[in-house]
């Protein structure tokens, strides 16, 4: 398999399940974008190897980038922020008693390497985390960015505030 989903026979490509994980229906969707693309020798455009995960139970679980112990082993330190649904204003207005944003930086608390969500609207959540991370921003983003209020995706500001919080002192 190539990078755009050839098999060893040139003109047959594969894509989804059959070529293994991650067995996501949106992932499937863009790998056939791009294998199509390049059979009508078309431009496939970038991809991107953050790709959000999500599992649609109650509660939802939704993530991207990498998972604390990850960070830990590759980094040795990281900083973890936490949110907790029930302690922003849209958690409070809805009843919400569960539901946790968790957001892992680097060591100094600037670089965000993963997203954890669990809880109403994880799997909606998830793509702020993951266009954050696909742009690099810096975790004082989250803080300083306008969020719609009440959200829940207010949650990103109070784990960035989390992590700040943490930051070795300089």
């Amino acid at each position: 398999m190539d990078e755009w989903f050839r098999t060893s026979v040139p003109h047959i490509y594969a894509v989804g399940d059959v070529i293994g994980p991650p067995a996501l229906a949106a992932s499937s969707m863009d790998q056939g974008r791009r294998a199509v693309r390049h059979a009508l020798g078309l431009a496939p455009g970038q991809t991107h190897e953050l790709t959000p995960i999500g599992v649609y139970t109650i509660p939802e679980i939704a993530a991207v980038g990498i998972t604390e112990e990850e960070a830990i082993r590759r980094q040795g330190s990281v900083i973890v922020g936490r949110a907790r649904f029930a302690e922003v204003a849209r958690g409070q207005i809805s009843g919400m008693r569960d539901g946790l944003l968790k957001m892992v930086a680097d060591a100094q608390g600037e670089q965000v390497l993963g997203v954890h969500i669990v809880g109403d609207g994880a799997t909606e959540l998830i793509h702020v985390g993951q266009m954050g991370m696909l742009t690099k921003c810096h975790v004082d983003l989250f803080i300083e960015n306008t969020f719609n209020f009440p959200t829940l995706a207010e949650s990103y500001r109070v784990a960035a505030l989390d992590i700040a919080r943490q930051r070795p002192v300089r």
